[in-house]
C-alpha cells in the first residue's frame, strides 16, 4: 500500500485514488490521492509509459525542506566570547525529486483528471510518451492535460531507464535463487556497468547489446514471448487474464504434461550428461496420454517452455558477443517466481554457469524513466548522482506465496518510487583495490536471520528516544511533537515491512536501516536532531584541547604514539547513536575524556595490530593520509585532531573528510570548518598546515553514519589522487565495523573503533568497549 504521511504536494479534494496491496490501482482500497501523486503542485515535467495493461507515470518536482546550517556568530554589538564555535540556523532549501508511479490503464482517465486538477506551475508543454499506449491514449492525454504528446522510441527509453537505475541504485539488480531464503540475491552495482545484454520480454522478445550510455544495438529477438504465453494459455485454459494464467502456472505440475529425459531413456542420459528430470519435450505426454490435463499443469508447462526457450536464446547471444551479464525485463517477468526461476535455470544450464541471469527491482519503470530523461536533457540529469528516497518508495514484495500468503496480483513490483537529486556527484574512492567486488557492508541482514532479528528490535527500541530527541531539537516549533509522531509511525511501519520482507529495498544492512531512518526524519522536517548537542559538545571539547596537546607533548615519542591512539579510541566512545553510551551521557553529565579512557579494553585488544603500526611509524613518513572522521565533540577535537597534528609534524599531509550532511552526532563538513578555525587560533602546527594547504578539509558527499567507499564526493576523489594518498584511516563503529571491516585498499589502512553494542561485542568474541585496531598493508 502507498505510504501514509510525508509532505505530498497534492491539494485535498479531487476525489480518491484507489490502490491495491500489490501497488496497482484497484477498487478495493481508497486512499487520498496526494499520498500517491506526491508533491504534484511543484511538478515541473512529465513523461508516461503506457503498456498493454499498466501505465507508468514519471514526473520531476522541487521539494522544499528544512536544513540546519552553522555560521559564525553575528559580532555586531555582542560579546565576542561564546561557548560554541558557531551558531545554528535553520534554512529552507529546494531540491529536486523524481517520482514514478504505476497504475492500471483501467484508471488512466481518473488519474489524468487528478493530475490536471493539481498542476500549478508545470513547465511541461509537451509530455514525452512511450509504449504501445502512447498511440492508443494519445488523444485522451492531450485532451485531459492540454499538453502535446511527443512519442519516443520504446527501446531507446528502456535502455536509458536501465542505465539510470543501474548507475544510481546500488542494489538495483538481483539474481533469483529458488531455494534460498529469501530468494533474492542483490548485486552491488558499480560505475562500470557496461557492456551488458538487455532482454526485454513483452509480447515478443527483443535482445539488445548495450555498450555505453548512448551506444546500443538490437542484435536479435523472437516472436515467442509474453504474447505467446498469453495467447496459447488462453486457448488451452480459457483463461483470458495474464495474471490469472501466472497464478495457474504457480500451482501446476509440468511433469504431468511434459516428457522428461527419463521418460524417453528410462533414466538419465549418461553419455550426454543429461539429468533424467530435464524436459525432453514440452507437452510431449499430451500426444500419447488418453486423459484430460489440468489448467494448472498446462499453464506451468507452457510457462516452462517459453521461459526455457528465451533463456537459451539469450544465453546464445551472450556467448556470441562475449557478455556475462544479462538483465531481463518486460511485461512477461512481472516478478513472477516460476518465470525467474526457469530463466535462471536455463541460463545456468546452457552457459555452464558462465553467464548470469539478473532481474531488476524497478524493471516496470524503465520506459517511464527513459522517456522522462529524453524530455529533460536540457537539465542534464545524468550529470548528477541520485539516491532512492526510502521514505517515499514502496518496497519489493515477496514472490513466494509461502512468505506472503496474500499473494499479490503483481508481486515483485513497486507502486511508487522516488529518487532525490544529490548535491554532489558520487564516485569510487580511487584507492579501492577492486571496485567491482567491493561490498561496503560487513553483515548481510537479509541472510543472517539472527542478526536481522536483533537489529530490527534494536532500531524499534530506540525509536521513541529518537522521536523525543527530534522534538527537543526544535523547542520553538509548535508542531514538532505532531511531526515527530508521524516520523515515529512511518519508520515503525518501515521496520515492520522489513521484518516480513527484509529484501524490500535491496540487501538489508545496519547501514540501510540507519539511512532509512534519516530519510524519514528529513521527510518530517527534522534535518539534524543532534545539532544542539553537537554545538554544546564542540564548545566544551575545545576548552580542553590545549591541555591535551601539552600533556601529549610532554611524553617521549613511543609513549606519545600510544597516548594518541588511546585518545583516538576514547574519543570514539562519545557516540549518541550507541544505546550503551547515550545512557551514560544522559545520566552522568561529568563523564568525559579521561573517564572514556578508563572504559577502554586493556591490551591485547580484540583486534590488535598496534605493534605493527608502531614499527611502521619508525620508518619514513606517509606522503598523505586520508582520515574519515566520525563524531563531533571530544571525538574529533580531542581524539582526531591531536592525531592529525602528529601526522603533520612527521611531514605527512592530511585530508580530513567529514560528512556533507548530518546524521546522528557525526561531525559535518561545515561544523569541522569552524572547529578547525578555533583550533588553529591556538595551535601553530594546525594553523601553518592550513595556510600551506598541508591540511585539507573535504566533504564525503554522504549523510550517513556509515561509509560507502563506492559513493564518495567527486572532489574528495580528485584530491586523493592529486595528493598521492598512501594511508587511509577509518574510525568509528559505523564506518570501520558495520561497513568497511573487510574493505581492501591499494594502500595502507588503519581501521579503528570501540565496540559500544553488547550484542555485537559478544558476536565478535569480545565485551562492551572492546577495541578494534586493524592496521593493514596491501599485498604486493
Amino acid at each position: 500500500m502507498a505510504e501514509r504521511g510525508g509532505r505530498g504536494g497534492g491539494r485535498s479534494g479531487g476525489g480518491g485514488v484507489v490502490v491495491s496491496s500489490g501497488g496497482s490501482l484497484d477498487k478495493s482500497i481508497t486512499l487520498p490521492p496526494d499520498e500517491i501523486f506526491r508533491n504534484l503542485e511543484n511538478a515541473k515535467r512529465f513523461a508516461i509509459d503506457i503498456g498493454g495493461s499498466l501505465a507508468k507515470l514519471a514526473y520531476y518536482s522541487t521539494v522544499q525542506h528544512k536544513v540546519a546550517r552553522v555560521r559564525s556568530f553575528d559580532q555586531s554589538g555582542k560579546d565576542t566570547e561564546h561557548e560554541s564555535p558557531y551558531e545554528i540556523t535553520v534554512q529552507e532549501e529546494i531540491t529536486a525529486r523524481l517520482h514514478f508511479i504505476k497504475f492500471e490503464n483501467t484508471y488512466i482517465e481518473t488519474c489524468l483528471d487528478f493530475i490536471k486538477d493539481h498542476l500549478v506551475n508545470t513547465e511541461t508543454k509537451v509530455i514525452k510518451a512511450t509504449g504501445g499506449g502512447a498511440y492508443k491514449f494519445k488523444d485522451l492525454i492531450e485532451k485531459k492535460l492540454g499538453l502535446k504528446v511527443d512519442r519516443e522510441d520504446v527501446m531507446t527509453c528502456l535502455i536509458k531507464g536501465c542505465n539510470f537505475v543501474l548507475k544510481n541504485i546500488p542494489h538495483e539488480a538481483f539474481a533469483y535463487l529458488k531455494d534460498a531464503d529469501p530468494e533474492f540475491r542483490f548485486q552491488m552495482n558499480h560505475p562500470n556497468i557496461f557492456p551488458y545484454l538487455l532482454v526485454n520480454i513483452g509480447s515478443g522478445v527483443s535482445i539488445v547489446k548495450v555498450e555505453t550510455e548512448d551506444k546500443f544495438e538490437w542484435i536479435g529477438g523472437s516472436s515467442i514471448g509474453g504474447g505467446t504465453f498469453w495467447g496459447l494459455g488462453a486457448l488451452l485454459t480459457k483463461t483470458k487474464k495474464f495474471d490469472e494464467l501466472l497464478q495457474l502456472a504457480s500451482k501446476g505440475q509440468h511433469t504431468n504434461v511434459d516428457m522428461l529425459v527419463k521418460d524417453v531413456y528410462g533414466g538419465a542420459y549418461q553419455t550426454l550428461g543429461l539429468s533424467g528430470n530435464l524436459i525432453a519435450s514440452s507437452f510431449g505426454k499430451s500426444a500419447t496420454a488418453d486423459e484430460d490435463f489440468s489448467k494448472e499443469d498446462m499453464a506451468k508447462s507452457l510457462l516452462h517452455m517459453i521461459s526455457n526457450d528465451i533463456g537459451q536464446l539469450a544465453c546464445l547471444y551472450a556467448k556470441l558477443h562475449n557478455l556475462n551479464k544479462i538483465y531481463f525485463g518486460g511485461f512477461f517477468i512481472r516478478g513472477h517466481p516460476v518465470t525467474m526461476r526457469t530463466i535462471t535455470y536455463s541460463i545456468n544450464f546452457f552457459s555452464k554457469g558462465e553467464v548470469q541471469a539478473l532481474f531488476l527491482r524497478h524493471e516496470g519503470y524503465l520506459g517511464a524513466i527513459g522517456a522522462f530523461l529524453k524530455g529533460a536533457e536540457q537539465d542534464n540529469p545524468n550529470q548528477y548522482s541520485w539516491g532512492e528516497n526510502y521514505a517515499g518508495s514502496s518496497g519489493l514484495m515477496s514472490t513466494s506465496p509461502d512468505i506472503c500468503p496474500m499473494q499479490r496480483e503483481r508481486s515483485g513490483t513497486f507502486d511508487m518510487l522516488e529518487m532525490d537529486r544529490l548535491e554532489r556527484t558520487l564516485v569510487n574512492l580511487p584507492l579501492l583495490k577492486d571496485p567491482s567486488v567491493y561490498i561496503p557492508d560487513t553483515v548481510d541482514l537479509t541472510d543472517d536471520a539472527m542478526a536481522r532479528k536483533y537489529w530490527l528490535s534494536c532500531f524499534e527500541d530506540a525509536l521513541d528516544g529518537v522521536a523525543k530527541r527530534a522534538v527537543a531539537s526544535q523547542p520553538d516549533s509548535v508542531d514538532a511533537a505532531e511531526r515527530a509522531e508521524k516520523f515515529r509511525q512511518k519508520y515503525w511501519d518501515k521496520l515492520q515491512t522489513l521484518r516480513q520482507q527484509p529484501f524490500a529495498y535491496g540487501t538489508l544492512t545496519v547501514r540501510s536501516l540507519l539511512d532509512t531512518r534519516e530519510h524519514c526524519l528529513n521527510e518530517f522536517n527534522f534535518p539534524d536532531p543532534y545539532s544542539k548537542v553537537k554545538q554544546k559538545e564542540n564548545g566544551i571539547a575545545l576548552k580542553y584541547y590545549q591541555s591535551v596537546i601539552e600533556s601529549l607533548d610532554s611524553l617521549d615519542w613511543e609513549e606519545r604514539q600510544f597516548a594518541l591512539v588511546k585518545g583516538l579510541l576514547a574519543g570514539n566512545v562519545f557516540d549518541w547513536g550507541a544505546k550503551a553510551v547515550s545512557e551514560v551521557l544522559e545520566t552522568e553529565p561529568q563523564f568525559g575524556f579521561e573517564e572514556a579512557k578508563e572504559k577502554l579494553q586493556e591490551r591485547p585488544w580484540l583486534e590488535d595490530s598496534y605493534h605493527e603500526w608502531l614499527e611502521r611509524l619508525k620508518g619514513s613518513p606517509h606522503k598523505c593520509a586520508l582520515i574519515f572522521a566520525d563524531n563531533s565533540g571530544i571525538d574529533i577535537i580531542l581524539g582526531v585532531f591531536p592525531f592529525v597534528r602528529e601526522l603533520l609534524s612527521r611531514g605527512t599531509e592530511v585530508i580530513l573528510a567529514c560528512n556533507s550532511g548530518p546524521a546522528l552526532n557525526d561531525v559535518t563538513y561545515s561544523e569541522s570548518l569552524f572547529v578547525t578555525e578555533r583550533i588553529a587560533a591556538t595551535d601553530t602546527v594546525i594553523r601553518s598546515a592550513l595556510k600551506e594547504e598541508k591540511l585539507l578539509l573535504v566533504q564525503t558527499g554522504s549523510s550517513s553514519p556509515c561509509l560507502d567507499l563506492s559513493r564518495l564526493d567527486k572532489g574528495l576523489a580528485s584530491v586523493v589522487r592529486e595528493r598521492k594518498t598512501d594511508l587511509v584511516i577509518i574510525e568509528g563503529m559505523g564506518r570501520a565495523i558495520h561497513t568497511n571491516y573487510y574493505a581492501e585498499l591499494k594502500c595502507e589502512s588503519l581501521k579503528l573503533a570501540v565496540i559500544k553494542n553488547s550484542w555485537l561485542a559478544d558476536r565478535l568474541g569480545g565485551k562492551l568497549f572492546s577495541v578494534i585496531f586493524k592496521y593493514e598493508v596491501p599485498l604486493k
